[in-house]
């Protein structure tokens, strides 16, 4: 909890202001400052420090929208604590749509939680983490699938933290990806530095799309209103929540290559042996099913419908049978 100044190298933001800065994390090839967009807004009333991430990934847009929107056209007149928004991480990366830092070509969120003497990568990822992110007392990172895939609207989280879980409960996703996510990512060490994070997954890369957008900022008003930051909001919880481990999810790589047929959409429920897609060749001979080997649902798929053998076709996560009556009656 605070309730003073929210400060950070080169500056401070006292209750009741707000700064919206260009902060400087690294310098180009020509000696230009490399400088990430930054809106602090700090409530009058004292509560939690809380940042919002997006776009660590250059190329993943829809988080961007859903911190802007937060920032920019919320009421803040009743905010009780610390809006830290962060909705470009990865500046080089954004500007020429990569998913990687255009610097050799590093993932900024394998960096974390950076180190001032020792990649650019890092350098930079030091920057963020030590004046933005380490000072939170919670935070939320929004990405999408990679180029040519898709994910529904879910959660990663690790959690065996007890913080992690009142943070991924709050959020209200229908679905829970347990896992305590790679080193190097935003989440983990965060997490790890005593400041619980979350990973929101949502749609594809190089777009906006609405309805995710909307379901998302609905989360993180269910999350503000959880913890007090916005204390006369309601928490929206879904009708239907589970929790997946390592061994209930699967991705279904295609052992054939060719041109896909998707039978079905992203958040859909498909039957053991059902088939999911089918893979033909040019003249449409030689079709197979791939067919699912358990009941589940469709976290992630492919959007992109070419593949070689070995690519991955879709995610599954495995519903028990209480989770499968909650889905098919919402």
């Amino acid at each position: 909890m605070t309730d003073g100044a929210f400060t950070y190298d080169g500056g401070r933001v006292d209750p009741g202001e707000r700064a919206d800065i260009r902060y400087t994390i690294s310098e180009t090839y020509l000696g230009d400052p490399v400088r990430i967009p930054v809106s602090i807004v700090n409530g009058e009333q004292p509560g939690p420090t809380v940042f919002l991430s997006a776009a660590s990934h250059g190329d993943e847009l829809n988080g961007i929208e859903v911190v802007r929107e937060v920032s920019h056209e919320w009421s803040h007149a009743n905010l009780h604590g610390t809006l830290v928004c962060l909705p470009v991480l990865n500046v080089p990366g954004f500007v020429t749509q990569q998913r990687y830092l255009p610097v050799y070509d590093r993932d900024l969120n394998r960096s974390f939680p950076g180190n001032d003497s020792s990649t650019s990568a890092k350098r930079m990822a030091d920057q963020i983490f030590r004046n933005f992110v380490e000072p939170c007392d919670f935070g939320l990172d929004f990405h999408t699938s990679t180029r040519g895939r898709t994910n529904m609207l879910h959660v990663r989280a690790d959690m065996t933290d007890d913080d992690v879980v009142r943070l991924a409960r709050s959020f209200g996703s229908n679905v829970v990806i347990d896992s305590e996510g790679s080193s190097g990512t935003l989440r983990h060490e965060a997490t790890d530095a005593d400041v619980p994070t979350i990973t929101v997954e949502m749609g594809e890369a190089h777009r906006f799309q609405r309805g995710l957008i909307d379901r998302a900022l609905d989360g993180v008003q269910s999350v503000l209103a959880g913890y007090g930051v916005y204390p006369t909001e309601a928490v929206d919880l879904p009708a239907w929540w589970t929790v997946v481990t390592s061994d209930q999810k699967t991705w279904i790589r295609a052992d054939d290559g060719g041109l896909v047929d998707m039978h079905y959409e992203r958040g859909d429920l498909v039957r053991e042996g059902d088939a999911i897609c089918s893979i033909s060749n040019p003249f449409k001979t030689d079709v197979v099913d791939v067919d699912a080997p358990f009941t589940g649902l469709l976290v992630g798929k492919l959007e992109n419908p070419v593949v070689y053998p070995g690519n991955p076709l879709v995610h599954l996560v495995e519903l028990d049978a209480g989770t499968q009556r909650a889905y098919e009656r919402s």
